[in-house]
């Protein structure tokens, strides 16, 4: 699965080749994603505010493509709003980290969009700082809305 997503990231969102974004790692609840320095770095040499958030946006994104893939839910997936806290600088290559909220609510969001057709759930994500703690904090309003018959 972490293929597939890989393949899509680089096909159907063309700015995350430039970026260098590559899926790294899958468990259910999170999906860590990287994005390189030497691709994303600003005029002081530290990562990028636009690439911190987009891998932000990114590894929230894909996880919640793979969960659903994994319950075989389909759907366009869309984010609605975000909001990043930017910490302290990032010093060396992205690596965000996004997180599915309880089981529980996943459930709530699933039977929200198995009865309206649409549905909004929450993800955050986390970009660690080289020392430790978090150097970059986001949470992100995501919807699903069902496709058309003839585009599923």
């Amino acid at each position: 699965m972490e293929k597939k997503l890989q393949d899509i990231l680089t096909k159907a969102i063309p700015l995350t080749q430039a970026m260098g974004i590559t899926v790294e790692r899958y468990s259910g609840r999170e999906l860590t994603i990287l994005a390189p320095l030497a691709n994303n770095f600003n005029h002081l040499g530290t990562a990028f505010g636009g690439s911190l958030y987009i891998a932000c946006v990114l590894s929230c994104w894909g996880l919640l493509y793979l969960r659903l893939r994994e319950k075989g839910v389909k759907g366009s997936i869309v984010i609605g709003k975000g909001c990043v806290e930017y910490l302290s600088p990032v010093t060396g290559d992205i690596i965000a980290t996004g997180t599915m909220p309880p089981e529980e609510e996943f459930s709530r969001f699933l039977d929200s969009y198995s009865v309206k057709g649409k549905a909004k759930i929450t993800l955050r994500s986390v970009i660690e700082a080289a020392g430790g703690g978090p150097a970059v904090r986001f949470e992100g309003e995501f919807a699903l809305v069902r496709m058309p018959q003839s585009s599923q």
